[in-house]
């Protein structure tokens, strides 16, 4: 019987046993164990049937077999067995099994695997191997002899196959990967070349690139709507188990006495409630303490990453930072910063020095070091203008200390036919030319600047004598639209021979405009009454472009594909997809393969592949500054990862999942009320998001993309933490009573005043302006192809500014914008 035939609406289980159904089934349907074949070849072997008859693998293979796991007897293992026989020996004797961050991991080894020398095929090898999704293939034999090829081994389920070779002269791994084409990319990108000599870093990163592998291939739709029908299918049948019978609730009404049927008290009612609650708690977590005691995969997971230096956590930059940031762009080592005090370069560590003086407003700023050029948008208005320096004499003037320019100063840097504009944006390849894009109300003027790739900072101040680049750059063409953009990108052509094309929002739509010939096309509308455009970050995979459009909640991917002159409508994609955000984020940046928003007051992570929740961090009075290379920050206390040996701190590490919240330090400034917290800037190192040992994806851009954001003081506020009430808080204490008597310890109350004055927030000011920049970052795509040479880039992105967004109304959501947990999307994997 249909589950939607007689519930239509949502019902609360309040059987405390469902904790344990549930963890029942994200054991048996999520991804918190796996298996891998192993499959061992020999030099030269070029067929299936030959690589699955080898009965002994060579000495190397045994090394690689030892450094991946421990050999384990099969007869009579308790862990996870991967499918195989662990009563009779049917499918071997030994396996080669590990646990790594959580995740117990049982290998196929097909040198393990019963042999028969009567059949050829090893049907029995295949059967386990051949049922695997991800393969390793190791290949003994030199550089130059024949490699393996995906086609050699005949299998529709394996979508994913790992390739190692071993070389004896310098001790180290050769790694390539293959894929299925239908497999969305996943991390982390291999290093170029992918050659590994320590062995510990090699496993640690084959592990956890198998382990996405199988993930990133479960969100195929191949294997996506059988796991969906399945886990429906078991859902419902929890459902009805523990949900009452509907259809006896007339008949129980006839059986029930006099008593029953008189309404309780209110105090009664709540008394049972938080007596359910308190019950339900001590379930989960005697559960949980049950788990740890066993050392299953959740414990361990909490456990493997409870030290961990995490890749988002912030390095301080700059303490006590006074004034306000209206818009910044790092240069170096140093960040350029523009504030109601003037343009500051700051360094780590170093005063601050001032390099224009506070007549000099500056909205909208770029530092592109390798083009010796500062591009900058000032003021408001009709008078708003942009500005174009030569970054050689800005650093001359501070180097000499001569003098502090004031806006009398920039008046030979201003480009005239920029008069108002209240927004521009820039290429983020440079082939030939730099591109800008100037917003004048509802027309677009279009800039580019002609130069020598060849060009160093050297050549270029002694090719031009004048101290303003103005005279190198020209106008092109005039583009008028209907309405004033908000959002504006520039994309470039999805091939060679296409045109560039330009990603306007604006009203309810985000629409393509052909750089060359002026058209729209409509790429999205925005089926809401009300929208709130955040950015439009262009990302490029195997040459071809795409764009996360993002608005309100909701983040959404779209292909670009090159245009035939028909239909102004560009039709959805196979390859779009979308993710939601749980609050509305005023600024994005994408650093491949996490995708950060910035809200108010936390910074939400998730993986750019599938959308999937890593982490969230609450960060008070929260403004994003810079994120061209690093990425820059404001705030009153920094994202931190530190360990804390609490059973809170347990709690929240052992889903992923979960939005985890450090906790705060308590400062004396915070605790006094009236008294404004000081703010400091702090830094994210990109290295530690992509990964030290990777290139960027793509070329460097040399132009970032920095624009600044406002979130409206009418958009209501939502903290990723809450205090708890009094009723919730007798829980959190008869839960840690119950914990501590099933440790055997003695019971020690926590004092509420102590638990509540933890979970006080740190004022915030409504009127603070919230700035923000985007970056985006791409990967090349796997299709099976070698990673011999990964290149990576960053490919920034525009989105609006303080004065564009003023007159632009906030879409207020009505309710708290929960979002459904997938028990697959469960353990997330450190892709650093």
């Amino acid at each position: 019987m249909s589950l939607d035939k007689f519930e239509r609406s949502p019902r609360e289980i309040f059987h405390p046993e469902i904790q344990k159904d549930l963890l029942v089934l994200e054991e048996q349907e999520g991804s918190v164990n796996f298996k891998f074949g192993i499959l061992y070849a020999k030099d030269g072997q070029l067929t299936d049937d030959e690589m699955f008859s080898n009965e002994m693998g060579s000495e190397s293979f045994q090394r690689f077999l030892h450094l991946l796991g421990d050999t384990v007897t099969l007869k009579g293992w308790t862990g996870y067995r991967g499918g195989l026989d662990t009563k009779n020996d049917t499918t071997g004797i030994f396996s080669i099994y590990t646990v790594f961050q959580g995740h117990e991991i049982m290998f196929h080894v097909s040198t393990m695997l019963p042999y028969s020398r009567e059949n050829k095929q090893q049907v029995e090898r295949k059967r386990h191997i051949g049922n695997d999704i991800v393969t390793i293939v190791f290949q003994e034999g030199e550089e130059s002899s024949p490699a393996f090829k995906p086609s050699m081994i005949r299998s529709h389920f394996t979508h994913i196959f790992a390739l190692v070779r071993y070389n004896k002269q310098n001790d180290s791994y050769r790694l390539k990967i293959f894929s299925e084409e239908s497999v969305p990319l996943f991390g982390p990108p291999l290093p170029s070349p992918p050659v590994f000599t320590n062995h510990q870093e090699f496993r640690d990163f084959l592990l956890v690139k198998l382990i996405n592998g199988e993930k990133a291939t479960l969100e195929t739709p191949t294997f996506s709507q059988k796991r969906q029908r399945t886990l429906d299918m078991l859902i419902r049948s929890l459902y009805q188990d523990l949900m009452p019978d509907l259809h006896k609730v007339n008949n129980m009404l006839n059986r029930r006495s006099f008593s029953d049927v008189l309404p309780e008290s209110p105090k009664s009612t709540r008394k049972k409630e938080e007596a359910r609650q308190a019950e339900f708690v001590r379930l989960g977590q005697a559960l949980k303490l049950k788990t740890a005691v066993k050392g299953d995969a959740t414990a361990n997971l909490a456990t493997t990453s409870f030290c961990k230096k995490e890749p988002w956590e912030s390095q301080s930059f700059c303490s006590n930072f006074p004034h306000e940031v209206v818009c910044a762009d790092s240069w170096g080592q140093s960040l350029l910063v523009s504030t109601d005090a003037g343009i500051l370069l700051i360094d780590d560590g170093q005063p601050s020095v001032q390099v224009f003086d506070k007549t000099l407003q500056v909205k909208q700023m770029h530092v592109l070091e390798t083009l010796d050029l500062l591009v900058a948008r000032t003021d408001k208005g009709k008078d708003s203008r942009l500005l174009v320096f030569r970054l050689s004499a800005v650093q001359k003037d501070i180097e000499t200390k001569q003098i502090i320019r004031s806006k009398y100063d920039c008046r030979e840097n201003k480009l005239e036919r920029t008069k108002g504009c209240h927004l521009y944006a820039i290429n983020t390849h440079h082939g030939s030319e730099l591109r800008i894009v100037v917003a004048i109300r509802n027309k677009l003027l279009l800039v580019t600047k002609k130069y020598n790739p060849c060009n160093s900072l050297t050549s270029s101040s002694l090719l031009f004598s004048s101290e303003s680049p103005v005279e190198e750059f020209q106008y092109i063409r005039e583009i008028c639209l209907s309405d004033p953009p908000v959002v504006m990108t520039l994309v470039d052509g999805p091939t060679e021979d296409s045109d560039n094309m330009i990603c306007v929002a604006y009203r309810h739509q985000f629409d393509l405009v052909n750089e060359s010939t002026g058209e729209s096309y409509r790429l999205h509308h925005v089926e809401t009454n009300k929208v709130n455009f955040v950015a439009a970050i262009d990302v490029y995979e195997d040459g071809e472009a795409g764009l996360l459009l993002c608005y309100n909640y909701v983040c959404q991917y779209r292909k670009v594909h090159p245009f035939n002159g028909g239909s102004p409508l560009i039709q959805p994609s196979a390859y779009d997809f979308h993710f939601s955000w749980n609050q509305v984020p005023y600024a994005v940046v994408c650093a491949f393969p996490y995708i950060l928003a910035f809200t108010t007051d936390s910074i939400e992570i998730r993986l750019v592949v599938n959308g999937n929740l890593v982490h969230t961090a609450v960060v008070p009075e929260l403004q994003l500054v810079a994120s061209k290379s690093d990425i820059y920050f404001k705030a009153t206390a920094a994202v931190s990862g530190s360990c804390d040996s609490s059973a809170k701190e347990m709690s929240s590490r052992s889903s992923p999942q979960t939005p985890t919240a450090y906790e705060m330090p308590e400062s004396p400034l915070s605790s006094l009320e009236g008294e404004v917290p000081c703010k400091n800037l702090y830094k994210i190192p990109l290295s530690n998001l992509v990964g030290r040992s990777i290139e960027r994806p793509l070329k460097s851009p040399l132009a970032p993309k920095v624009i600044t954001t406002t979130a409206s003081s009418g958009t209501p506020s939502m903290p990723v933490t809450h205090s708890l009430s009094l009723s919730r808080m007798e829980i959190k204490e008869i839960a840690s009573r119950t914990r501590k008597e099933l440790l055997g310890l003695l019971d020690e109350p926590i004092p509420k005043t102590e638990t509540a004055q933890k979970q006080k927030k740190a004022p915030r000011r409504q009127s603070d302006p919230k700035q923000g920049a985007v970056r985006s970052t791409s990967s090349d795509r796997i299709i099976s192809s070698s990673f011999e040479s990964c290149s990576e880039g960053r490919h920034p992105s525009t989105s609006s500014d303080p004065d564009t967004v003023a007159n632009r109304e906030e879409s207020s959501p009505s309710s708290c914008p929960f979002q459904p947990i997938s028990l697959y999307d469960e353990d997330i994997i450190d892709l650093k």
